[in-house]
């Protein structure tokens, strides 16, 4: 068992505790050493209850000491963001108030969280769903979302958020869609003063919560929060982040509505800026609903490039993974946290998962090739290359099912199933249009009696090559992927 094993069970939770006892002492294990998640594990009907109820961890090396700084970690929702709980809220809101109808198609306007959740909530409960998304966005996102089914529409980055929204309102008006509408949904702002509010104060334990650090993006975190400290924790002072090249709210300049909270022109001081979800090019009705409210307390900005700096301290020194998003919101509370009191707690959003940017500016500067050092410390050691198979001796039956199977056909490719340079030829083939017959010698069908590993024998007493794809032309052997495109610009291909 090697000199550590972490035992999975729970005196609370195992039934299987005495098991576990026995096991611990078979194995020379202290009884001490348990893991330590204490949640219990549950059993639910569907993913929707998944949602909520995410973790807040305290950060433990970068905080000043002294200095109490937990983050909120969204990405424990099952699609990895805080606008799960949003998009579970906006369906079941309309279901209850009778304002969708079963199987109609779900539309929204989103930077790609939303959406995700909405593609997930969508699929689970049976609701075609279209999300309308600018370009400009990680293209992981809009992947995310057609892998659940959903549809995506891409818009001009050029036009914007705004242009997001109002493509969104033109295919709900011309299709009969149920549009989400998240700007101005109610159901936004109830979600988090039924979920998100309550989880932090419960997960505080009863000590005092001294500032909530959240970005306002839709603003219904931060209404919905904020409705719930000013109402249970009335001490707790909120700090809304924004972009410092997008300060919408820091600029006084006020959004025009019109009477169903829809915004009337884009704002004038909004710019481009790396902070996806968090500010927009208006400012939405719900995000001034909480100005007005007064759940704001101070408005704190933060760039693109500190953002991601913290983003990836964090994931280095915590092992907490968070997007620029997140980054931002962070930056922020730890700029807060070298200014207050020892003993001040502050409790900051982390929105979403790092996962969310691999094709954006936050993971640029990270290879995909070894560095130097990487070089380095590969070379350091020899690098034997594991013992090869033993493969059967040749048969004569093995031998004529190949020559037969390569008579019976112009091209064949003799391949593994999963093999990257058999799929290059496959591509290359289909490229330009040579028809070719396939037989994976790893198929289930042969492994019975090892008959693929018998073929593998045929062939290479045949060609004399132990690897793979082995292509046959009129009965002769061919070459690999690599002869095959070398013998294409040699034109020898051609006249297949």
């Amino acid at each position: 068992f090697g000199t550590r094993v972490i035992i999975l069970c729970r005196m609370f939770s195992c039934s299987s505790h005495r098991s576990c006892r026995r096991f611990a002492s078979s194995a020379n294990i202290p009884l001490q050493l348990q893991a330590s998640n204490p949640l219990p594990a549950l059993r639910h009907e569907t993913i929707l209850s998944t949602i909520g109820k995410t973790p807040l961890v305290k950060v433990g090396r970068l905080a000043p000491a002294g200095v109490n700084v937990y983050v909120k970690c969204e990405a424990f929702n099952p699609m990895g963001s805080v606008k799960d709980r949003l998009a579970l809220g906006i369906i079941e809101w309309a279901e209850h108030h009778g304002q969708i109808k079963p199987g109609q198609t779900v539309v929204e306007a989103s930077s790609g969280n939303t959406g995700i959740g909405l593609a997930m909530v969508c699929a689970a409960k049976g609701y075609p769903f279209v999300c309308v998304m600018a370009e400009s966005f990680s293209i992981e996102r809009r992947k995310l979302m057609r892998f659940l089914g959903a549809k995506v529409v891409l818009t001009n980055p050029a036009h914007k958020g705004s242009g997001m929204v109002i493509k969104a309102k033109e295919l709900a008006e011309t299709h009969g869609y149920f549009l989400a509408n998240q700007f101005v949904n109610k159901a936004n702002t109830w979600i988090h003063a039924q979920t998100t509010g309550p989880e932090i104060l419960e997960a505080m334990q009863g000590a005092k919560l001294d500032y909530f650090v959240t970005a306002y993006g839709t603003g219904g975190t931060l209404n919905g929060v904020g409705s719930i400290l000013r109402e249970r924790s009335p001490e707790t002072k909120i700090y809304a982040c924004e972009p410092d090249n997008a300060p919408l709210l820091y600029s006084n300049v006020k959004t025009d509505y019109d009477p169903d909270g829809s915004f009337k022109e884009p704002h004038p001081l909004w710019r481009p800026h790396l902070l996806q979800g968090w500010a927009t090019d208006f400012i939405p009705s719900i995000v001034d609903s909480a100005e007005k409210a007064n759940y704001i307390d101070e408005v704190v900005h933060v760039g693109g490039d500190s953002a991601m700096a913290t983003a990836q301290v964090l994931a280095q020194k915590e092992g907490i993974f968070t997007g620029t998003s997140g980054g931002g919101v962070l930056a922020c509370a730890l700029k807060l946290a070298g200014d207050v009191p020892q003993g001040t707690n502050i409790v900051a959003m982390l929105p979403d998962t790092g996962e969310r940017y691999l094709s954006t500016p936050l993971f640029a500067h990270v290879p995909a090739d070894m560095t130097l050092e990487e070089k380095e410390l590969a070379e350091s050691t020899p690098s034997q290359a594991p013992p090869g198979i033993t493969l059967p001796d040749v048969t004569e039956d093995a031998k004529a099912f190949v020559s037969i199977t390569n008579s019976e056909h112009k091209v064949v490719i003799w391949s593994l199933e999963y093999c990257e340079f058999c799929w290059t030829v496959f591509k290359f083939f289909d490229a330009i249009k040579v028809p070719y017959h396939v037989i994976n010698v790893d198929a289930f069908k042969y492994a019975k009696d090892n008959q693929g590993n018998k073929f593998r024998s045929a062939l290479s007493s045949m060609t004399d090559c132990n690897t793979f794809p082995q292509v046959f032309i009129d009965g002769d052997f061919f070459g690999g992927a690599a002869d095959a495109c070398i013998k294409f610009k040699k034109g020898e291909l051609q006249p297949i």
